[in-house]
């Protein structure tokens, strides 16, 4: 009883005080309703893209995959530190330089319409096919072990899945389809604080159970019972071999940090640059607390079960039953469904976004008014619910785990995507026949080598090799029929494009970071290596201390 009642009073919570925030906002216009009226700040714009990208594919998912390989898996969260920073320093402000509000309407200006609507069905084939569904079921797997649906109603598990899935669906679909962005960024950046808590204390506790009371002592067990499961370095049988992290590893990162229109929408709707690169990098910071949660959790529950729980993606949620108290089992079930609620609402959200401004204004209804968009995209966004809802319990019993499927999948979108939107800032020349083969040659060859022809290599491999190929080829293009006017970037100035004085600074912090975690976690680090390391310490030292003195010269002045 105290476990509902805690979880009812927390969710109740978030809804109010995002309705709260929102209730003057006029939705009624496609900037408001899709953008927040670009007046998001850095919080909102940390929170609402971490916990975008932390859902229970990472708390199921991913503590899964580490339950099974180890640290190894750490690659996704603290390189992905690096590429956030990227995302900040370069692409951010191009995307708000040229004031749009989607990567196709980028690919538009670009190149043509026909790039555009390319692109957009690519990415709603992404989040319909690969993220939606899973995310859903994670969700309802997670609420299944924590409060024992299929227990308390005398049903079986099969059935309590396909309740909770809808039960969720319907309320992520209200957040995004009648809230808009700002209602999703609020109720994110509330439920992203309450899953950092959470999620430390799932860990914390998890450690004092092994270790008797002491969390210290119970860290030292765990580690010095399984040494083999704290190392960053894969072998080439490893889920993650280490020689992808410099192929599609970096593919991945960039096409899901830079281009994914669910991830950087809402760095798309800040009021500035400034605040824009402040969230951005708010978040890089944050994502490198992320094995704290969703990777030690993991190890700790391979310890504890002794590695006999048939179902990897079982580890996380099992953990949580055992170690927390029920009032808290009812607060993180709430904080569990909102990070669920944030990456269906945030991709439903953007689906929206893209369907209403990418494919129906431009192919369907040209003089489709604001509220009219507004008014499709909530059809839109109703039926795409629906259909993930359907679809969710489905995905059950991925043999290498569903975080891992989700990888795979994504395959599919990412090369394509990336290569094009690379191509498009790089270059001034490159026709818009060179994107279009780039995208469909680069979506049917990754599908016919990984699913029809199986072909034996790393998917991430296959990734860089399709990248590579793509860009060549669209360059190659380039050269022989180039376009006539070369690309000319035109400044909107919707909002002010000032950078933060700082964000060069805190990316190369964030940089030495992110390479500390890796190689403190490795296994016979050479000299050279270490060297390299210390040098490049040194160097970030000197040039924040640089930064902040030039900053506070002209500050004087």
């Amino acid at each position: 009883m105290l476990a509902l009642i805690s979880f009812i009073g927390f969710t109740a919570f978030v809804a109010v005080l995002a309705w709260w925030y929102t209730r003057k906002d006029d939705l009624s216009n496609s900037e408001g309703y899709y953008l927040a009226g670009r007046s998001l700040t850095a919080t909102f714009i940390a929170g609402s893209m971490l916990l975008t990208n932390l859902s229970t594919e990472h708390l199921v998912g991913l503590n899964g995959l580490a339950y099974r390989e180890g640290f190894i898996v750490m690659a996704w969260e603290v390189l992905a530190a690096i590429t956030i920073a990227m995302f900040a320093l370069y692409f951010l402000p191009k995307y708000l330089k040229l004031g749009i509000a989607t990567i196709p309407e980028f690919l538009e200006k670009r190149f043509d319409k026909g790039t555009l609507l390319i692109t957009s069905l690519l990415f709603l084939g992404c989040y319909v096919i690969s993220l939606l569904p899973i995310v859903l079921y994670t969700g309802a797997l997670a609420l299944e072990s924590l409060f024992d649906v299929s227990t308390v109603f005398g049903i079986d598990k099969t059935t309590a899945i396909w309740i909770m899935v809808w039960g969720i669906g319907i309320l992520g679909s209200v957040y995004a389809i009648f809230g808009g962005l700002k209602a999703v960024a609020v109720s994110d950046t509330i439920n992203g604080v309450g899953l950092l808590v959470g999620g430390i204390l799932v860990t914390v506790l998890g450690l004092a159970y092994v270790g008797d009371g002491s969390a210290w002592d119970g860290l030292k067990t765990v580690y010095e019972a399984n040494p083999d499961k704290f190392n960053s370095i894969g072998d080439d049988n490893s889920v993650v071999p280490f020689s992808t992290l410099f192929t599609g590893m970096i593919i991945s990162n960039l096409f899901f940090w830079c281009t994914n229109q669910s991830i950087i929408q809402r760095a798309l709707g800040a009021k500035s640059l400034k605040e824009g690169q402040k969230g951005v990098l708010l978040c890089a910071f944050l994502k490198l607390l992320g094995p704290l949660l969703i990777i030690l959790p993991g190890i700790i529950a391979y310890h504890i079960y002794q590695g006999k729980l048939d179902i990897p993606d079982q580890a996380y949620p099992n953990l949580v039953h055992l170690v927390l108290p029920d009032t808290l089992v009812g607060f993180f079930a709430a904080v569990v469904v909102g990070a669920v609620l944030s990456t269906f609402n945030s991709a439903l959200n953007s689906s929206v976004t893209l369907f209403s401004r990418n494919v129906y204004k431009t192919q369907i209804n040209p003089n489709a008014s604001d509220m009219k968009l507004v008014s499709v995209g909530k059809w839109v966004g109703t039926g795409l619910a629906i259909m993930a809802m359907i679809v969710a319990p489905l995905v059950a019993n991925a043999p290498d785990g569903l975080f891992f499927l989700i990888q795979e999948l994504q395959g599919i979108f990412n090369a394509p995507i990336l290569s094009v939107v690379v191509v498009g800032l790089l270059t001034k020349r490159v026709p818009a026949v060179a994107a279009k083969f780039g995208l469909v040659f680069g979506m049917a060859a990754y599908i016919l080598c990984k699913f029809v022809i199986k072909v034996d290599i790393h998917f991430f491999h296959l990734i860089t090799i399709l990248f590579v190929v793509n860009v060549a080829v669209m360059l190659i293009i380039g050269r022989i029929v180039p376009m006539e006017t070369p690309y000319n970037e035109e400044y909107t100035k919707q909002v002010d494009i000032q950078p933060w004085a700082y964000a060069k600074a805190v990316s190369l912090v964030i940089t030495f970071v992110s390479i500390s975690m890796y190689i403190f976690m490795a296994k016979n680090v050479l000299p050279v290596v270490w060297i390299g390391y210390y040098c490049f310490g040194a160097a970030t030292l000197l040039y924040f201390i640089y930064s902040f003195v030039k900053q506070r010269n002209q500050q004087f002045k």
